[in-house]
Protein backbone atom coordinates (compact mmCIF):
# COMPACT_ATOMS: atom_id res chain seq x y z
CA UNK A 1 0.00 0.00 0.00
CA UNK A 2 1.22 3.33 -0.98
CA UNK A 3 2.22 5.74 1.97
CA UNK A 4 -0.40 8.78 2.20
CA UNK A 5 1.60 12.16 2.04
CA UNK A 6 0.38 14.98 3.28
CA UNK A 7 1.11 18.52 3.01
CA UNK A 8 2.74 20.55 5.39
CA UNK A 9 0.83 22.72 6.87
CA UNK A 10 -1.19 19.52 8.21
CA UNK A 11 2.08 17.81 9.28
CA UNK A 12 3.29 20.83 10.69
CA UNK A 13 2.98 22.96 14.30
CA UNK A 14 2.35 26.74 13.54
CA UNK A 15 3.76 29.67 16.08
CA UNK A 16 2.26 32.78 15.95
CA UNK A 17 4.39 36.01 16.64
CA UNK A 18 3.30 39.05 17.82
CA UNK A 19 6.19 40.87 16.42
CA UNK A 20 6.25 44.21 18.85
CA UNK A 21 6.39 42.04 21.54
CA UNK A 22 8.85 39.08 20.26
CA UNK A 23 12.39 40.55 19.75
CA UNK A 24 13.65 43.91 19.71
CA UNK A 25 17.23 44.50 17.55
CA UNK A 26 17.48 48.15 17.70
CA UNK A 27 17.11 49.21 21.26
CA UNK A 28 13.29 51.27 20.64
CA UNK A 29 11.42 49.01 22.48
CA UNK A 30 9.82 47.50 19.96
CA UNK A 31 10.30 43.95 18.22
CA UNK A 32 11.57 44.18 14.96
CA UNK A 33 12.26 41.82 12.03
CA UNK A 34 15.74 41.53 12.59
CA UNK A 35 14.45 40.71 16.29
CA UNK A 36 12.88 37.60 14.73
CA UNK A 37 15.74 37.03 13.12
CA UNK A 38 18.20 36.40 15.86
CA UNK A 39 15.43 34.29 17.35
CA UNK A 40 14.79 31.56 14.70
CA UNK A 41 17.44 29.38 16.10
CA UNK A 42 15.55 29.20 19.27
CA UNK A 43 12.27 28.62 16.87
CA UNK A 44 13.92 25.63 15.21
CA UNK A 45 14.97 24.36 18.65
CA UNK A 46 11.54 24.17 19.71
CA UNK A 47 10.65 22.11 16.81
CA UNK A 48 7.83 24.45 15.48
CA UNK A 49 6.93 24.45 11.14
CA UNK A 50 5.48 27.16 10.78
CA UNK A 51 5.79 30.99 11.92
CA UNK A 52 2.95 33.32 11.48
CA UNK A 53 3.68 36.97 11.67
CA UNK A 54 1.23 39.48 12.98
CA UNK A 55 0.96 42.62 10.93
CA UNK A 56 4.20 44.74 9.59
CA UNK A 57 2.88 46.45 6.87
CA UNK A 58 3.08 50.63 6.86
CA UNK A 59 0.73 51.74 9.32
CA UNK A 60 -0.66 54.67 11.49
CA UNK A 61 -0.84 51.61 14.15
CA UNK A 62 -4.31 53.04 15.42
CA UNK A 63 -5.16 48.70 16.23
CA UNK A 64 -1.27 48.17 16.26
CA UNK A 65 -0.75 47.13 12.73
CA UNK A 66 -4.64 45.81 11.59
CA UNK A 67 -5.17 49.28 9.80
CA UNK A 68 -2.72 49.12 7.03
CA UNK A 69 -1.75 52.15 4.41
CA UNK A 70 0.43 50.33 2.47
CA UNK A 71 -0.25 46.32 1.65
CA UNK A 72 3.16 45.93 0.00
CA UNK A 73 5.32 47.24 1.88
CA UNK A 74 7.20 47.63 5.58
CA UNK A 75 6.70 49.64 8.12
CA UNK A 76 9.85 51.09 9.49
CA UNK A 77 9.45 50.28 13.02
CA UNK A 78 9.95 46.74 11.90
CA UNK A 79 12.49 47.37 9.14
CA UNK A 80 12.88 47.11 6.15
CA UNK A 81 11.69 45.25 3.04
CA UNK A 82 15.73 43.57 2.62
CA UNK A 83 15.30 42.55 6.23
CA UNK A 84 12.21 40.93 5.61
CA UNK A 85 13.54 39.07 2.48
CA UNK A 86 16.38 37.94 5.00
CA UNK A 87 14.24 36.84 7.38
CA UNK A 88 12.05 34.39 5.11
CA UNK A 89 15.35 33.33 3.28
CA UNK A 90 16.51 32.45 6.56
CA UNK A 91 13.47 30.58 7.78
CA UNK A 92 13.53 28.70 4.59
CA UNK A 93 16.74 27.67 5.23
CA UNK A 94 15.72 26.27 8.54
CA UNK A 95 13.18 24.45 6.80
CA UNK A 96 10.55 26.58 8.37
CA UNK A 97 7.55 28.07 6.44
CA UNK A 98 6.86 31.76 6.53
CA UNK A 99 2.95 33.06 7.31
CA UNK A 100 1.90 36.94 6.54
CA UNK A 101 -0.63 38.12 8.45
CA UNK A 102 -3.52 39.34 5.14
CA UNK A 103 -6.00 42.16 6.65
CA UNK A 104 -8.88 42.46 3.39
CA UNK A 105 -11.88 43.60 5.15
CA UNK A 106 -10.38 47.30 5.81
CA UNK A 107 -7.60 49.47 5.13
CA UNK A 108 -6.32 52.35 7.23
CA UNK A 109 -8.19 56.20 6.74
CA UNK A 110 -4.34 56.80 5.80
CA UNK A 111 -4.65 53.75 2.75
CA UNK A 112 -4.20 55.87 -0.78
CA UNK A 113 -7.26 54.21 -2.04
CA UNK A 114 -9.16 55.90 1.04
CA UNK A 115 -8.32 58.76 0.69
CA UNK A 116 -9.04 59.10 -3.22
CA UNK A 117 -12.24 57.75 -1.82
CA UNK A 118 -12.62 59.90 0.51
CA UNK A 119 -12.20 63.08 -1.69
CA UNK A 120 -15.53 63.42 -3.88
CA UNK A 121 -18.58 61.50 -4.52
CA UNK A 122 -17.53 61.09 -7.89
CA UNK A 123 -14.25 59.94 -7.68
CA UNK A 124 -13.21 56.53 -9.12
CA UNK A 125 -12.52 54.87 -5.88
CA UNK A 126 -15.59 56.07 -4.68
CA UNK A 127 -17.57 52.85 -4.48
CA UNK A 128 -14.24 50.90 -3.01
CA UNK A 129 -15.24 51.47 0.34
CA UNK A 130 -19.05 51.68 1.88
CA UNK A 131 -20.53 55.32 1.33
CA UNK A 132 -24.60 55.41 2.67
CA UNK A 133 -26.54 58.30 2.76
CA UNK A 134 -27.96 59.26 6.51
CA UNK A 135 -31.75 58.49 7.67
CA UNK A 136 -33.84 61.52 6.73
CA UNK A 137 -32.89 62.53 10.43
CA UNK A 138 -29.80 61.98 9.96
CA UNK A 139 -29.04 59.65 12.13
CA UNK A 140 -26.66 56.56 10.27
CA UNK A 141 -28.01 54.21 7.68
CA UNK A 142 -28.66 51.53 10.57
CA UNK A 143 -27.82 49.73 13.80
CA UNK A 144 -24.78 48.35 13.16
CA UNK A 145 -21.94 48.70 15.65
CA UNK A 146 -17.94 48.76 16.00
CA UNK A 147 -16.48 45.77 17.63
CA UNK A 148 -14.42 48.21 19.51
CA UNK A 149 -17.45 50.42 20.18
CA UNK A 150 -20.21 52.72 19.23
CA UNK A 151 -21.69 52.74 15.94
CA UNK A 152 -20.61 51.25 12.67
CA UNK A 153 -20.56 54.22 10.88
CA UNK A 154 -18.72 57.32 10.97
CA UNK A 155 -19.68 60.90 9.24
CA UNK A 156 -17.61 62.27 6.67
CA UNK A 157 -18.83 66.28 6.23
CA UNK A 158 -16.39 66.71 3.55
CA UNK A 159 -18.93 64.18 1.22
CA UNK A 160 -22.33 64.10 3.31
CA UNK A 161 -22.21 60.82 3.60
CA UNK A 162 -21.60 57.97 6.20
CA UNK A 163 -18.62 55.32 5.53
CA UNK A 164 -18.81 51.84 7.27
CA UNK A 165 -16.12 50.54 9.77
CA UNK A 166 -16.58 47.01 11.45
CA UNK A 167 -13.79 48.38 13.82
CA UNK A 168 -12.10 52.16 14.37
CA UNK A 169 -13.28 54.78 12.36
CA UNK A 170 -9.49 54.86 11.46
CA UNK A 171 -10.49 51.00 9.79
CA UNK A 172 -13.07 51.89 6.89
CA UNK A 173 -14.57 48.69 5.54
CA UNK A 174 -13.41 47.91 1.92
CA UNK A 175 -16.35 47.19 -0.27
CA UNK A 176 -15.59 43.52 -1.26
CA UNK A 177 -18.84 43.49 -4.06
CA UNK A 178 -16.80 45.96 -6.29
CA UNK A 179 -14.77 43.57 -8.89
CA UNK A 180 -11.68 45.98 -8.49
CA UNK A 181 -11.10 45.53 -4.75
CA UNK A 182 -11.30 42.04 -5.50
CA UNK A 183 -8.24 42.33 -8.06
CA UNK A 184 -6.45 44.83 -6.00
CA UNK A 185 -6.07 42.61 -3.13
CA UNK A 186 -5.09 39.22 -4.97
CA UNK A 187 -2.50 41.25 -6.92
CA UNK A 188 -1.48 41.92 -3.37
CA UNK A 189 -1.38 38.25 -2.38
CA UNK A 190 0.48 37.70 -5.61
CA UNK A 191 3.09 40.14 -4.65
CA UNK A 192 3.72 38.18 -1.22
CA UNK A 193 3.57 34.89 -2.99
CA UNK A 194 6.05 35.77 -5.53
CA UNK A 195 8.28 36.85 -3.19
CA UNK A 196 8.06 33.47 -1.62
CA UNK A 197 5.69 33.46 1.66
CA UNK A 198 4.45 30.08 2.14
CA UNK A 199 0.52 31.49 2.68
CA UNK A 200 -1.91 33.73 4.84
CA UNK A 201 -3.73 34.03 7.85
CA UNK A 202 -6.75 36.13 6.78
CA UNK A 203 -8.29 38.42 8.95
CA UNK A 204 -11.53 38.77 10.25
CA UNK A 205 -12.55 36.64 7.10
CA UNK A 206 -16.51 36.39 7.88
CA UNK A 207 -16.82 40.03 8.16
CA UNK A 208 -15.71 40.55 4.33
CA UNK A 209 -18.89 40.96 2.96
CA UNK A 210 -21.97 42.29 4.46
CA UNK A 211 -25.62 42.05 3.19
CA UNK A 212 -26.53 43.96 0.32
CA UNK A 213 -29.65 45.96 1.63
CA UNK A 214 -27.99 46.77 5.12
CA UNK A 215 -30.47 45.57 6.95
CA UNK A 216 -30.99 46.52 10.71
CA UNK A 217 -29.18 43.56 12.69
CA UNK A 218 -31.17 42.31 15.58
CA UNK A 219 -30.91 43.27 19.17
CA UNK A 220 -29.79 40.73 21.32
CA UNK A 221 -32.07 40.15 24.38
CA UNK A 222 -29.26 38.50 26.99
CA UNK A 223 -26.68 41.24 26.24
CA UNK A 224 -25.33 42.52 29.99
CA UNK A 225 -23.75 45.48 30.83
CA UNK A 226 -20.31 43.59 31.32
CA UNK A 227 -19.80 42.69 27.84
CA UNK A 228 -18.58 44.91 24.87
CA UNK A 229 -21.02 47.20 23.34
CA UNK A 230 -21.19 45.20 20.25
CA UNK A 231 -22.61 42.28 21.78
CA UNK A 232 -25.61 44.10 22.08
CA UNK A 233 -26.94 43.33 18.54
CA UNK A 234 -26.65 40.02 16.83
CA UNK A 235 -24.24 40.57 13.40
CA UNK A 236 -26.85 39.06 11.33
CA UNK A 237 -26.37 41.28 8.07
CA UNK A 238 -23.07 42.89 9.24
CA UNK A 239 -21.15 39.52 8.85
CA UNK A 240 -21.22 35.61 7.25
CA UNK A 241 -23.19 36.56 4.40
CA UNK A 242 -23.53 33.96 1.63
CA UNK A 243 -21.51 35.78 -0.77
CA UNK A 244 -18.33 35.60 1.46
CA UNK A 245 -17.82 32.22 0.17
CA UNK A 246 -16.99 32.71 -3.03
CA UNK A 247 -14.45 35.41 -2.14
CA UNK A 248 -12.59 32.78 0.25
CA UNK A 249 -13.09 30.13 -2.95
CA UNK A 250 -11.06 33.08 -5.58
CA UNK A 251 -8.70 33.76 -2.82
CA UNK A 252 -7.63 30.16 -2.67
CA UNK A 253 -7.55 30.32 -6.65
CA UNK A 254 -4.79 32.63 -6.33
CA UNK A 255 -2.96 30.21 -3.60
CA UNK A 256 -3.54 27.54 -5.82
CA UNK A 257 -1.91 29.36 -8.76
CA UNK A 258 1.26 28.41 -6.30
CA UNK A 259 3.14 25.05 -5.03
CA UNK A 260 2.30 24.44 -1.48
CA UNK A 261 0.79 27.32 -0.18
CA UNK A 262 -2.01 27.58 2.33
CA UNK A 263 -4.85 30.10 4.15
CA UNK A 264 -5.38 30.00 7.20
CA UNK A 265 -9.01 32.50 8.07
CA UNK A 266 -10.35 33.90 11.72
CA UNK A 267 -13.37 33.12 11.86
CA UNK A 268 -15.39 33.23 15.41
CA UNK A 269 -18.25 31.65 14.42
CA UNK A 270 -20.26 28.18 16.03
CA UNK A 271 -18.92 25.40 14.51
CA UNK A 272 -21.84 24.71 11.89
CA UNK A 273 -20.91 27.83 10.65
CA UNK A 274 -17.30 27.76 10.67
CA UNK A 275 -16.98 24.51 8.89
CA UNK A 276 -18.43 26.03 5.80
CA UNK A 277 -15.68 28.15 5.19
CA UNK A 278 -13.62 24.82 3.86
CA UNK A 279 -15.40 25.51 0.70
CA UNK A 280 -17.86 22.64 -0.89
CA UNK A 281 -15.47 21.05 -2.16
CA UNK A 282 -12.35 22.30 0.27
CA UNK A 283 -11.99 25.24 -1.76
CA UNK A 284 -11.90 27.93 0.55
CA UNK A 285 -9.31 28.37 3.30
CA UNK A 286 -7.66 25.16 4.58
CA UNK A 287 -7.72 25.88 7.86
CA UNK A 288 -10.79 28.01 9.43
CA UNK A 289 -9.34 28.68 12.78
CA UNK A 290 -11.07 26.48 15.45
CA UNK A 291 -10.96 28.82 18.47
CA UNK A 292 -13.19 26.40 20.75
CA UNK A 293 -10.71 25.75 23.05
CA UNK A 294 -10.48 29.67 23.79
CA UNK A 295 -13.96 29.90 24.63
CA UNK A 296 -15.39 26.79 26.91
CA UNK A 297 -15.12 26.55 30.31
CA UNK A 298 -12.41 24.23 31.47
CA UNK A 299 -13.93 21.04 31.81
CA UNK A 300 -13.53 17.82 30.56
CA UNK A 301 -17.04 16.85 29.64
CA UNK A 302 -17.58 19.85 27.52
CA UNK A 303 -14.55 19.80 25.86
CA UNK A 304 -14.68 16.40 24.55
CA UNK A 305 -18.03 17.24 23.39
CA UNK A 306 -16.98 20.44 21.52
CA UNK A 307 -14.08 17.69 19.91
CA UNK A 308 -16.94 15.50 19.06
CA UNK A 309 -18.88 17.94 17.71
CA UNK A 310 -16.08 19.12 15.78
CA UNK A 311 -15.02 15.70 14.55
CA UNK A 312 -18.33 14.89 13.32
CA UNK A 313 -19.04 18.38 11.53
CA UNK A 314 -16.14 18.24 9.72
CA UNK A 315 -16.12 17.84 5.78
CA UNK A 316 -14.98 14.87 4.21
CA UNK A 317 -10.99 15.80 3.74
CA UNK A 318 -11.00 18.56 5.56
CA UNK A 319 -8.25 19.22 7.87
CA UNK A 320 -8.59 19.68 12.12
CA UNK A 321 -6.63 22.60 13.89
CA UNK A 322 -6.59 23.89 17.55
CA UNK A 323 -5.78 26.99 19.43
CA UNK A 324 -4.84 27.70 22.78
CA UNK A 325 -4.56 31.55 22.67
CA UNK A 326 -3.47 34.72 20.27
CA UNK A 327 -3.29 38.34 20.63
CA UNK A 328 -7.00 39.24 20.85
CA UNK A 329 -7.88 36.63 23.74
CA UNK A 330 -5.99 35.90 27.37
CA UNK A 331 -3.23 33.76 27.69
CA UNK A 332 -4.10 29.67 28.39
CA UNK A 333 -2.20 30.26 31.67
CA UNK A 334 -4.16 33.31 33.01
CA UNK A 335 -7.45 31.47 32.05
CA UNK A 336 -6.73 28.09 33.54
CA UNK A 337 -3.62 28.46 35.87
CA UNK A 338 0.18 27.41 35.52
CA UNK A 339 -1.08 23.67 36.16
CA UNK A 340 -3.34 23.24 33.94
CA UNK A 341 -1.97 25.01 31.59
CA UNK A 342 0.20 21.41 30.94
CA UNK A 343 -2.35 19.93 30.42
CA UNK A 344 -3.54 22.04 27.97
CA UNK A 345 -0.65 21.85 26.31
CA UNK A 346 -1.10 18.12 26.38
CA UNK A 347 -4.15 18.61 24.81
CA UNK A 348 -3.10 20.55 22.15
CA UNK A 349 -0.26 18.71 21.04
CA UNK A 350 -2.25 15.46 21.12
CA UNK A 351 -5.60 16.01 19.26
CA UNK A 352 -6.01 15.46 15.22
CA UNK A 353 -5.40 18.83 13.79
CA UNK A 354 -2.97 21.17 13.20
CA UNK A 355 -1.91 23.03 16.38
CA UNK A 356 -0.92 26.52 16.76
CA UNK A 357 0.78 27.78 19.66
CA UNK A 358 0.89 31.68 20.59
CA UNK A 359 4.96 32.93 21.67
CA UNK A 360 5.44 32.98 25.53
CA UNK A 361 2.60 29.81 25.85
CA UNK A 362 5.66 27.47 25.95
CA UNK A 363 7.07 28.97 28.85
CA UNK A 364 3.67 29.50 31.03
CA UNK A 365 3.89 33.68 30.38
CA UNK A 366 0.54 34.90 32.02
CA UNK A 367 -1.16 38.53 30.85
CA UNK A 368 0.19 41.21 32.83
CA UNK A 369 -2.37 43.66 34.25
CA UNK A 370 -1.71 47.01 32.67
CA UNK A 371 -2.53 50.25 34.58
CA UNK A 372 -5.11 52.54 33.11
CA UNK A 373 -2.36 55.52 31.63
CA UNK A 374 -0.43 52.80 29.86
CA UNK A 375 -3.17 50.91 28.06
CA UNK A 376 -2.97 50.68 24.29
CA UNK A 377 -5.25 48.60 22.93
CA UNK A 378 -8.06 50.47 21.18
CA UNK A 379 -10.76 48.36 22.59
CA UNK A 380 -9.40 48.87 25.97
CA UNK A 381 -9.41 52.35 25.98
CA UNK A 382 -12.93 52.29 24.32
CA UNK A 383 -14.33 50.38 26.75
CA UNK A 384 -12.37 51.27 29.75
CA UNK A 385 -14.72 50.07 32.68
CA UNK A 386 -14.81 46.92 30.81
CA UNK A 387 -11.79 45.23 31.35
CA UNK A 388 -11.31 44.61 27.59
CA UNK A 389 -8.11 45.59 26.46
CA UNK A 390 -6.02 43.27 25.13
CA UNK A 391 -2.49 44.45 25.97
CA UNK A 392 -1.95 41.85 29.11
CA UNK A 393 -1.62 39.20 26.60
CA UNK A 394 0.59 40.79 24.57
CA UNK A 395 3.47 42.01 26.60
CA UNK A 396 7.37 41.03 25.85
CA UNK A 397 8.65 37.79 25.24
CA UNK A 398 10.71 36.69 28.34
CA UNK A 399 14.14 35.35 27.27
CA UNK A 400 16.44 35.72 30.04
CA UNK A 401 16.78 37.43 33.72
CA UNK A 402 18.75 40.56 31.99
CA UNK A 403 17.05 43.75 32.02
CA UNK A 404 13.81 43.76 30.42
CA UNK A 405 13.94 40.43 29.89
CA UNK A 406 16.37 40.23 27.10
CA UNK A 407 13.30 41.63 24.86
CA UNK A 408 15.21 44.53 24.68
CA UNK A 409 17.90 47.42 25.81
CA UNK A 410 15.38 50.15 26.32
CA UNK A 411 12.15 50.15 28.36
CA UNK A 412 9.66 47.82 26.16
CA UNK A 413 6.64 49.58 24.57
CA UNK A 414 4.50 47.29 27.08
CA UNK A 415 5.19 46.37 30.66
CA UNK A 416 7.05 43.07 31.08
CA UNK A 417 5.76 40.81 33.59
CA UNK A 418 7.17 41.59 37.49
CA UNK A 419 8.26 37.78 37.52
CA UNK A 420 10.04 37.62 34.40
CA UNK A 421 13.11 36.70 36.07
CA UNK A 422 11.76 33.65 37.62
CA UNK A 423 9.56 32.52 34.36
CA UNK A 424 12.00 32.58 31.02
CA UNK A 425 13.37 30.90 28.28
CA UNK A 426 17.08 30.72 29.62
CA UNK A 427 15.42 29.11 33.17
CA UNK A 428 13.66 26.85 31.66
CA UNK A 429 15.97 25.47 28.85
CA UNK A 430 17.61 23.85 31.71
CA UNK A 431 15.12 21.98 33.46
CA UNK A 432 13.91 18.78 32.91
CA UNK A 433 10.21 19.69 34.91
CA UNK A 434 9.50 23.33 32.94
CA UNK A 435 6.94 24.52 30.69
CA UNK A 436 9.24 24.92 27.85
CA UNK A 437 10.80 21.23 28.78
CA UNK A 438 7.29 19.65 28.07
CA UNK A 439 6.50 21.63 25.00
CA UNK A 440 9.39 20.96 23.57
CA UNK A 441 9.04 16.80 24.01
CA UNK A 442 5.55 16.82 23.29
CA UNK A 443 6.75 18.61 20.14
CA UNK A 444 9.12 16.28 19.63
CA UNK A 445 7.11 13.50 19.84
CA UNK A 446 4.45 14.44 17.92
CA UNK A 447 6.62 15.18 15.32
CA UNK A 448 8.13 11.08 15.35
CA UNK A 449 5.19 9.38 15.44
CA UNK A 450 2.48 9.38 12.70
CA UNK A 451 -0.58 8.27 14.74
CA UNK A 452 -0.24 11.42 16.77
CA UNK A 453 1.05 13.54 14.09
CA UNK A 454 -2.00 12.20 11.25
CA UNK A 455 -3.73 9.58 12.97
CA UNK A 456 -7.52 9.11 13.95
CA UNK A 457 -8.64 10.41 17.09
CA UNK A 458 -11.11 8.24 18.80
CA UNK A 459 -13.08 9.36 22.21
CA UNK A 460 -12.73 7.10 24.62
CA UNK A 461 -13.84 8.39 28.07
CA UNK A 462 -14.86 11.48 29.96
CA UNK A 463 -16.43 12.49 33.45
CA UNK A 464 -16.26 15.65 35.32
CA UNK A 465 -12.33 15.61 35.97
CA UNK A 466 -10.69 13.73 33.45
CA UNK A 467 -10.64 13.12 29.50
CA UNK A 468 -9.11 10.10 27.33
CA UNK A 469 -8.40 9.46 23.70
CA UNK A 470 -7.01 7.00 21.56
CA UNK A 471 -4.60 8.35 18.53
CA UNK A 472 -3.61 5.40 15.94
CA UNK A 473 -1.93 5.11 12.58
CA UNK A 474 -2.06 2.05 9.96
CA UNK A 475 1.15 0.42 11.13
CA UNK A 476 2.43 2.76 14.15
CA UNK A 477 2.62 2.73 17.54
CA UNK A 478 -1.46 3.72 18.68
CA UNK A 479 -1.05 6.45 21.77
CA UNK A 480 -3.86 6.55 24.41
CA UNK A 481 -3.67 9.95 26.18
CA UNK A 482 -5.38 11.00 29.67
CA UNK A 483 -5.86 14.11 30.94
CA UNK A 484 -6.76 15.53 34.43
CA UNK A 485 -8.51 18.33 34.46
CA UNK A 486 -8.78 18.91 38.05
CA UNK A 487 -6.61 19.21 41.00
CA UNK A 488 -7.75 16.45 43.02
CA UNK A 489 -6.44 12.99 42.31
CA UNK A 490 -9.18 11.35 39.55
CA UNK A 491 -9.66 7.28 38.85
CA UNK A 492 -10.57 6.24 35.52
CA UNK A 493 -11.75 2.66 34.52
CA UNK A 494 -11.81 2.57 30.93
CA UNK A 495 -13.78 -0.07 29.16
CA UNK A 496 -13.49 1.73 25.51
CA UNK A 497 -11.64 -1.83 24.84
CA UNK A 498 -8.36 -3.51 26.28
CA UNK A 499 -5.74 -0.71 27.25
CA UNK A 500 -2.27 -1.67 28.44
CA UNK A 501 0.94 0.13 28.27
CA UNK A 502 3.78 1.68 29.10
CA UNK A 503 3.98 5.53 29.91
CA UNK A 504 6.36 7.94 27.64
CA UNK A 505 5.67 11.38 28.61
CA UNK A 506 3.89 13.12 31.20
CA UNK A 507 3.48 16.02 33.17
CA UNK A 508 4.96 14.47 36.36
CA UNK A 509 7.68 12.91 34.74
CA UNK A 510 7.90 10.96 37.73
CA UNK A 511 5.23 8.56 35.75
CA UNK A 512 6.84 7.91 32.36
CA UNK A 513 8.25 4.43 32.09
CA UNK A 514 5.54 3.26 34.25
CA UNK A 515 2.98 0.24 32.71
CA UNK A 516 -0.68 1.25 33.08
CA UNK A 517 -3.93 -1.07 32.22
CA UNK A 518 -7.73 -0.36 31.86
CA UNK A 519 -7.28 0.89 35.68
CA UNK A 520 -6.16 4.35 35.74
CA UNK A 521 -5.22 7.05 38.86
CA UNK A 522 -3.57 10.09 38.32
CA UNK A 523 -2.67 13.12 40.76
CA UNK A 524 -4.36 16.65 40.41
CA UNK A 525 -3.30 17.90 37.50
CA UNK A 526 -1.97 14.97 36.12
CA UNK A 527 -1.38 13.93 32.08
CA UNK A 528 0.00 11.19 30.51
CA UNK A 529 0.76 10.05 27.17
CA UNK A 530 0.85 6.18 26.68
CA UNK A 531 2.38 3.71 24.38
CA UNK A 532 -0.06 1.16 23.62
CA UNK A 533 0.81 -2.41 23.55
CA UNK A 534 0.24 -4.07 19.88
Amino acid sequence: MEKQTYPWWQTGILYQIYPRSFQDSNADGIGDLKGILQRLDYLQWLGVDGIWISPIYPSPMADFGYDIADYTGIHPIFGSMPDFDELLRQVHARGMKLILDLVPNHTSDQHPWFLESRSSRDNPKRDWYIWKDACDDGTPPNNWLSVFGGSGWEWDEATGQYYYHAFLKEQPDLNWRNPEVQKAMFDVMKFWLDKGVDGFRVDVMWHMIKDGQFRDNPINPSYQSHQATYEKLFPVYSTDQPEVHDIVQQMRRVLDGYSDRMMIGEIYLPIHKLITYYGPQNNGAHLPFNFMLLNIPWEPLLIAGAIAEYEGALPAGAWPNWVLGNHDQPRITSRVGLQQSKIAAMLLLTLRGTPTIYYGDEIGMVDVPIPPNEVQDPQGLNMPDKNLSRDPSRTPMQWDRSDWAGFSTARPWLRLNAAFKRTNVEKQKDDPYSHLALYRRLIELRQGEPALMTGTFSPVYADHQAMAFIREAPSAKSFLVVLNMSHRPCYLHIQHRHVSGTVVLSTSMELEGTVVSERINLGGDEGIIVALDT
